[in-house]
């Protein structure tokens, strides 16, 4: 009579460690496969290329996403970039913050903050009377 109760105790307990496990398992490469998802669309850097009006020169920058990046008046800051999850269209997509450093008054401290987009950049366009910005892609 103690083997067959010794063994009823031991087939539960391992359906209890079998259930945990499978569980333990499950969540591992559900987590996986949704972090995988968002590694593989957003980039770690931002290219974009940026236009002097006025001696119409343009030089193309290559920026680290969440680091400021100073040129002439311009602070430039990308915090993130991506490629579209469509396939038959593809875009990419950037969020960018620009401050013109010349700008003294408190009242308005971003040029441009907002999304860009590379195939229409009209769509939400960078105004400044000096310089204009335009997204190339991501890497």
């Amino acid at each position: 009579i103690k083997i067959i109760i010794k063994f009823r105790k031991n087939i539960k307990l391992g359906k209890v460690n079998f259930l945990i496990s499978f569980l333990l398992i499950f969540f591992y490469f559900i987590s996986n496969s949704i972090s995988s998802d968002r590694d593989e669309s957003i980039k770690k850097y931002t290219r974009i290329k940026i236009l002097d009006k006025i001696s119409s020169k343009n030089i193309s920058v290559k920026l680290i996403n969440g680091e400021n990046f100073k040129y002439s008046d311009l602070q430039i800051k990308s915090i993130k970039c991506k490629h579209s999850e469509f396939d038959d269209d593809p875009e990419i997509i950037a969020y960018v913050q620009v401050r013109d450093l010349s700008n003294k008054k408190k009242d308005e401290v971003y040029v441009f903050n907002g999304w860009m987009f590379s195939s229409s950049p009209s769509i939400n366009p960078f105004d400044h009377p000096v310089y204009d910005i335009w997204l190339t892609g991501c890497d």
